[in-house]
């Protein structure tokens, strides 16, 4: 069973990061360089699916992208021209191989493999009403509902289907579809999950994330923009709008950890806004001490923001082995605590005596923040303050983001006065929502047409949620704990 990092077991996830690329000569080699590139959005399961003009051709396995697609015999599978990939995390439940993407179906049109970053929030009661018309599942996932809406649509066109199916579902997607005709990729109306076009020659690429176009050696072109879907057959782009122009609110999470800090994100440096993040925070919750400390390694660009920004000086006081095995601790184990001292261990000699201020970029159940302050007390300090570069994570996000149940979210039980007493620090304190605005570039959020998708700290969910509505919690749990998004 693969395990997480002791350290990255109480973090956000966004589960899965996508890349296609059509037009180019080895395509799958390409894909599963942008995928590596991807690699911190999903990390237990990959998969590639490639089109040599005749036949589709995928390959999927456990683990990361090193080790399953950097071998001859497979990528000699994987011939052709055009290829999509998908990386992803798993939730809670099982782990399982049917459920890793490219998901691929022959339909009455032909070949059709999709890979799908985000969440459908109507999956649930979608796929009832799919089985009970006949349709058979093969999967768990909520992706491959679209396949059946595809499957069952009364239009001709492989074009108008997908158009019908997307106007059945809810909630977020970033798409990546291939098919014999060529590479299809779209967004969701509101544009809650990212997705980019490159050129690499001749060839169009779809990705996540622009440091993926950078890994390949691509240009950045533009974002697809939310609602957009996009044809890329025979070396053209065209693009087509099937939805109602609405207000994008494209996730703020992505500014604040999931994205790579090298990524760009709808024109603006994700870097950046983490150092600005981090200016702001200074800003707003002051404290005298003598050293500011980053938690590794999402911490560190908000970190050196509040450093400049306060006069304290920064410094490296919690160093990072990069050498842990994903697999080397098991959960449960007595072993598993003294594991965190593997991955991360106190700089003790800048340490001792010190007034420390740690910067993260989120408290989510607290046990992270626990271990971490309980190791700065070890090593001597002499005052722990904590500092989170964003709000209190109060709700649970339905929108592609392995989020625990609001039960085992720390801010939604406790006052941030218990929070600190929890995590036994002598002050603790978040970035204001409005701080979180204007790191961005706004003079504060606009409470009537929020800019972003900010739900999880604020609870303002930007789409109807059925199937949470319609008291099927427990079944979409289900769903969710085996899907791939």
């Amino acid at each position: 069973m693969l395990t997480t990092h002791p350290f990255d077991d109480d973090k956000l996830r966004e589960e899965c990061g996508v890349f296609g690329i059509h037009g180019a000569e080895s395509a799958a080699a390409v894909v599963a360089l942008g995928l590596h590139a991807l690699q911190h959005r999903g990390q237990e399961a990959a998969g590639i699916t490639a089109f040599d003009g005749k036949d589709f051709h995928t390959h999927r396995a456990m683990g990361h992208v090193a080790g399953n697609f950097d071998r001859d015999e497979i990528m000699r599978q994987l011939a052709g021209a055009s290829s999509i990939g998908h990386v992803r995390y798993s939730t809670t439940g099982e782990t399982a191989l049917r459920n890793v993407q490219p998901l691929f179906a022959d339909l009455a049109t032909g070949g059709f493999a999709v890979a799908h970053n985000g969440n459908i929030s109507n999956a649930t009661a979608l796929r009832k009403i799919l089985v009970r018309r006949g349709s058979i599942f093969q999967s768990t996932s909520d992706t491959e509902v679209i396949i059946h809406l595809v499957a069952t649509s009364n239009y001709r066109t492989l074009l108008d289907r997908f158009i019908d199916a997307l106007k059945q579902v809810e909630g977020a997607y970033s798409l990546i579809c291939l098919t014999a005709e060529g590479m299809i990729g779209c967004r969701d109306p509101l544009g809650i999950r990212p997705l980019v076009i490159g050129k690499l020659g001749d060839a169009h690429i779809l990705a996540s994330e622009t440091v993926a176009l950078d890994v390949v050696g691509a240009e950045f072109v533009r974002s697809v923009e939310p609602g957009e879907l996009v044809i890329i057959r025979d070396g053209e782009l065209t693009s087509h709008r099937p939805f109602a122009e609405r207000d994008a609110r494209p996730c703020i999470f992505e500014y604040v950890y999931f994205s790579r800090p090298d990524s760009i994100v709808e024109g603006t440096s994700v870097y950046s806004v983490r150092k600005a993040i981090g200016a702001e925070l200074a800003r707003e919750n002051a404290v005298d001490a003598d050293l500011v400390i980053p938690v590794p390694d999402s911490g560190t660009p908000a970190a050196l923001g509040y450093a400049q920004e306060s006069g304290i000086p920064f410094e490296l006081g919690i160093i990072r082995s990069h050498y842990v095995g994903r697999t080397f601790i098991q959960p449960g184990d007595k072993v598993r605590h003294l594991g965190v001292k593997l991955k991360h261990n106190a700089n003790r000699a800048l340490i001792a005596g010190k007034r420390v201020i740690l910067i993260d970029d989120s408290i989510v159940r607290g046990t992270t923040s626990l271990k971490i302050v309980q190791m700065m007390r070890d090593a001597g300090a002499a005052e722990v303050h904590m500092r989170i570069a964003s709000p209190p994570t109060q709700h649970s996000c339905f929108y592609g983001v392995d989020t625990p149940e609001r039960a085992k979210l720390l801010a939604a039980q406790m006052t941030v006065g218990q929070m600190a007493n929890f995590i036994n620090a002598d002050s603790l304190s978040f970035l204001t929502i409005d701080g979180l605005y204007r790191a961005l570039g706004e003079a504060k959020r606009n409470d009537d047409l929020p800019q972003y998708c900010d739900a999880c700290f604020t609870g303002d969910y930007p789409t109807t949620l059925t199937d949470f509505d319609e008291n099927s919690i427990d079944d979409q749990f289900s769903l969710l704990a085996e899907r791939v998004v």
